[in-house]
């Protein structure tokens, strides 16, 4: 390789950024870190820049700007600091930058990663939101560029080593259906009567995966599955009803791809993100992760189950966003963000997630998108419609 890949990571601080520079230092041959962006971890960004030495580190307030810039200048580092989303943007789009991991949790990612996109860059996409928000737009923008996009949540990357050599999408491959593996999440075996009293510290110990607490919560109500149905709807061109959720407790499985002729493909290995973020880093080729190797007969067994939508509503709520298309996604996914924050400070109960987005779901109508202002729209008047129904809320 002639020069090291420049690489940018959105959301650097968080557990997808830290597997990815993970992965990236096993390499410096190969790989180099351009930029890093933090949003509430300022302490800890310092660290990873001082470590990894970038060119550029992002951050949302001018206060926390203003401190990495001292400590910056106090240990003789040359980094810059950019603030807020055009800082993201710029990072993400820059003429250096090969490679953009987009790792941004929540609505605040969409910004960076089309601008990633549309500046014809490598994009590992683990900001699922940004194409459950914005799905025909992202395609098209995608389309529209020479941008590789890369999926990284566990599962779509999975289905993306199961399809055919150069498959943009199902049709025509002589695919029958895609099955989406999933967990269970922490509360799978709970009996229904329990779900109204756990905890958020229960709802955030996930028993395979280490997350950010937003993504455990959405693990444990089984939200983040239907974030992924609509997000593998649009990445691989399937209907809804061709992507099957199965729950998979040992988390070995990653999903699976059926095919017409009897064939089901899978891709298999430890519940470990540094895989998906070095295969899709290396794409085509394949380095080493720091992953250990797969030991089956450890595990001995392999169990698989159908979803409960009654245990699950945020399940059904997400394929019924995913059928109705337009701006029902971006809704879904502002007001499970308000509706999580909520239970995290307390505010709710578990259980009461769904009620807030099928609250706001019942509200506004669905519309075609026609433009990101469509979308943004969309999004802001659903976590206003949501916030009413916390205002209004009365336990």
């Amino acid at each position: 390789m002639s020069r090291t890949l420049q690489v940018t990571i959105l959301g650097a601080t968080g557990s997808i950024g830290l597997s990815t520079l993970d992965v990236i230092a096993r390499h410096p041959e190969r790989y180099g870190v351009f930029a890093l962006t933090g949003f509430s971890r300022i302490r800890e960004l310092f660290q990873l820049c001082l470590i990894h030495r970038p060119q550029y580190a992002v951050v949302a307030e001018e206060a926390d700007a203003r401190f990495l810039r001292t400590e910056f200048a106090n240990a003789g580092l040359k980094t810059q600091v950019l603030l807020g989303r055009s800082g993201l943007c710029d990072v993400a789009a820059h003429p250096d930058v090969d490679v953009v991991m987009a790792a941004i949790v929540g609505a605040a990612g969409l910004h960076p990663t089309l601008s990633a996109i549309q500046a014809n860059k490598r994009v590992l996409l683990a900001n699922k939101e940004a194409l459950v928000m914005s799905g025909a737009l992202f395609m098209q923008a995608l389309h529209a560029s020479s941008a590789e996009l890369l999926p990284i949540d566990s599962e779509h990357n999975a289905i993306f080593q199961c399809l055919p050599p150069k498959s943009e999408t199902i049709a025509g491959k002589g695919i029958r259906r895609i099955l989406l593996t999933a967990s269970g999440g922490p509360f799978r075996k709970f009996a229904m009567s329990q779900l109204a009293d756990v905890t958020p510290e229960q709802a955030c110990a996930h028993p395979n995966w280490s997350m950010g607490r937003k993504i455990s919560v959405d693990s444990a109500s089984m939200m983040n599955k239907g974030l992924e149905l609509i997000e593998a709807c649009w990445l691989f061109g399937a209907r809804s009803d061709q992507v099957e959720v199965i729950i998979h407790p040992q988390s070995v499985i990653h999903s699976m791809v059926d095919y017409v002729d009897g064939s089901v493909l899978a891709q298999l290995g430890n519940p470990d993100m540094r895989t998906p973020i070095a295969h899709a880093l290396a794409w085509p080729e394949r380095i080493e992760s720091g992953v250990s190797a797969l030991d089956l007969l450890r595990i001995g067994c392999l169990d698989f189950e159908s979803p409960d939508e009654q245990r699950f509503p945020c399940l059904r709520l997400a394929r019924q966003a995913a059928v109705t298309c337009g701006t029902a996604p971006a809704m879904l996914n502002a007001a499970n963000e308000i509706a999580v924050a909520a239970f995290l400070n307390r505010r709710i109960r578990f259980t009461e997630i769904a009620d807030v987005i099928e609250h706001v779901l019942e509200r506004e109508a669905s519309i075609p998108t026609t433009c990101l202002d469509d979308v943004l729209t969309a999004d802001e008047r659903a976590r206003a419609l949501a916030e009413s129904w916390l205002n209004n809320y009365d336990r």
